[in-house]
């Protein structure tokens, strides 16, 4: 029962970036996705989740009108599409899963993948 995420890479500011989330061993649509991010030393933070559904979204203000999470439960996957990229979101991006409604609390995501690597710089 895992969570593999891609997409990562080193990217120049104003670039784009996708990141995705598969599933494998059990079934993504019985779960809301969140995708959070960490820098070393630094808070884990809840960039956006989307609900079982895909119904509802939420998404952190650092990142509002930039990035866009989609999914695809067919597919056993979820998207973060990641534009205007700008320094300051250089981490780890780990994808989890959790409740079904969605919320973006990290300590209710249950199962969490290995991260990929973002790196915004030019």
């Amino acid at each position: 029962l895992q969570l593999v995420e891609s997409g990562g890479g080193l990217v120049q500011p104003g670039g784009s970036l996708r990141l995705s989330c598969v599933a494998s061993g059990f079934p993504l649509e019985s779960y809301g996705i969140g995708w959070f991010r960490q820098v070393q030393g630094k808070e884990r933070e809840g960039v956006s989740c989307i609900s079982a559904s895909g119904a509802t979204k939420t998404y952190a203000d650092s990142v509002k009108g930039r990035f866009t999470i989609s999914r695809i439960n067919s597919k056993n996957t979820v998207y973060l599409q990641m534009d205007s990229l700008k320094p300051e979101d250089t981490s780890i991006y780990y994808c989890a899963a959790g409740p079904m409604t969605g919320r973006c609390d990290s300590q209710l995501y249950v199962r969490w993948g290995q991260g990929t690597q973002v790196t915004v710089s030019s």
